[in-house]
């Protein structure tokens, strides 16, 4: 018997079955669109996804002959913050999703801010007002969609991260399907109260929300209900937004344990115990995972918008490389960075300067600089973005961090991963799996169904692979981080 993890990610989909020791068995993944309609707007389509979903599900039972008998349970992790509507009469959304990295909403939070400033939800929610979140999406298309509120009052348009749509979906769709969500991902929509857990009626107000849109808020652990398509008979028991599922994956179950994933964006999350702990220089306090009955963990977290994606630009926009793997190759025939630093900011900065003014800039150009440079700087980036959160984490959380645990697409850049042990100063550890998103939200629906006994279990089943240790001077370590920081100040105060 077999647990199967769904990972909806911002650029693909995946379905991977694990096995009792969680090594993956097999999987299968398939790209979607990315659609920008306008400069800072990103959507997805929903049918897109939903119908890859079903058919990565397929493909990976057909892999190995099996069948929904050989599955005991499926978790599900996905995408956070981005944002869909749909009609629970025909199942057809009401507007392409919304995704996390667009800034359209930008007008809808510097409105909110005008009543309490950037911090107004902070306290309830754990997050600032931002482009990134939820809530202001939802506003936005309440807000531009003609007769959309009059569909709203007849109480058929439904919300929901892509958790929501995809277990609405597997639990029936428009013949009774689940609106459910698990409060990690509700966590990220700056709508619910971090200490009861519920949406918070006093924000849905100030932002034009109705309640019914709105799903159940569950545990990320615990049996929802019942697949009727693709996997009729299999209890869906797993929820996590795709960063905690890696937290959970990386088996992060101790206070002050923390782990870096590397995909499209860069986010790191420190487990910070049964209590929330608010932050103070710039990072999100969001919920680290619930398991059925027991108490919530939270974490901190640190949000990078562009890291993958910066590598993805300079393969499709500037044709600098064919294939993202190549980015290494090239930035290895140089030595160095030549001086160039490359502040991604496509979307604003995240953590921890929560600047949507800021835009993308290549600095300290000069005709020495060649495709290797800016390769290299590009990579240099994540390193440096990292090192920027980490340094606000230890800040909030009074811990002073001794080895990182990464994962994600990036992390086979041993390139990268060099530098970003030489840029913390601390190891950084790869695990064997590093598909540690899907394996959180595996292990999630596992534990509901008594495939995996306790958390003591998960944990014996880590293993680590590769450690990269400090080799770099720390003074030429300063020497350029100090220049990145110079970088960045550059890059701000550039949308009016």
């Amino acid at each position: 018997m077999y647990i199967a993890a769904i990972d909806q990610g911002t650029t693909s989909t995946r379905c991977i079955l694990f096995d009792h020791e969680g090594l993956p068995v097999t999987s299968a993944q398939k790209d979607h669109a990315q659609i920008y309609p306008k400069p800072g707007w990103v959507e997805h389509d929903p049918l897109e996804i939903w119908q890859n979903t079903k058919e990565v599900i397929t493909r990976a039972l057909n892999d190995l002959d099996l069948t929904v008998k050989d599955i005991s349970a499926v978790g599900i992790t996905n995408q956070r913050e981005t944002t869909i509507l749909w009609d629970d009469r025909t199942g057809k959304p009401v507007h392409n999703a919304i995704v996390w990295q667009d800034t359209r909403t930008d007008a809808v939070c510097t409105e909110l801010s005008l009543a309490g400033g950037q911090d107004r939800f902070r306290k309830q929610t754990g997050l600032p007002l931002a482009t990134y979140f939820s809530g202001p999406k939802i506003t936005w298309l309440l807000q531009n969609i003609p007769g959309l509120m009059d569909e709203v009052r007849t109480g058929h348009i439904r919300f929901g991260t892509v958790d929501s749509w995809l277990v609405w979906n597997l639990t029936g769709g428009v013949n009774g399907g689940l609106h459910i969500t698990d409060c990690t991902n509700a966590s990220r929509t700056m709508l619910m109260d971090l200490e009861s857990l519920q949406w918070d009626s006093s924000i849905l107000e100030s932002m034009g929300i109705p309640e019914k849109l709105l799903p159940v808020i569950h545990s990320s652990s615990e049996i929802y209900g019942t697949c009727k398509d693709v996997l009729p008979g299999v209890p869906v028991t797993g929820i996590l937004g795709d960063q905690q599922a890696a937290l959970f994956g990386q088996v992060c179950f101790t206070s002050g344990e923390a782990k870096n994933t590397y995909g499209t964006g860069c986010f790191m999350l420190m487990n910070t115990g049964e209590q929330p702990v608010q932050s103070s220089h710039g990072l999100l306090t969001t919920l680290g995972y619930k398991l059925g009955k027991a108490k919530p963990v939270y974490c901190l977290e640190g949000s990078i918008a562009i890291t993958g994606a910066l590598v993805q630009w300079l393969r499709d926009n500037l044709h600098l490389i064919d294939t993202s793997s190549e980015i290494e190759t090239l930035a290895r025939q140089v030595p160095d960075s030549g001086d160039v630093y490359f502040v991604p900011a496509f979307s604003g900065l995240y953590a921890p300067y929560w600047r949507s003014d800021a835009r993308g800039a290549i600095l300290g150009l000069t005709r020495y600089a060649t495709a290797g440079h800016i390769a290299r700087a590009a990579l240099e980036a994540t390193a440096y973005q990292t090192r920027e959160v980490l340094e606000a984490m230890e800040a909030d959380s009074s811990v002073h961090l001794t080895s990182l645990k990464v994962d994600g697409g990036m992390v086979v850049n041993t390139l990268l991963m060099q530098f970003q042990a030489d840029t913390l100063q601390v190891p950084v550890t790869r695990p064997v799996v590093s598909e540690t998103t899907a394996l959180g939200a595996a292990y999630a629906a596992g534990l509901a169904v008594g495939y995996w006994k306790d958390l003591e279990e998960l944990k014996n089943n880590w293993k680590k692979q590769t450690t990269w240790h400090p080799v770099m001077e720390e003074k030429t370590v300063e020497r350029l981080y100090k220049r990145w920081k110079k970088a960045v100040q550059k890059s701000m105060n550039w949308v009016d």
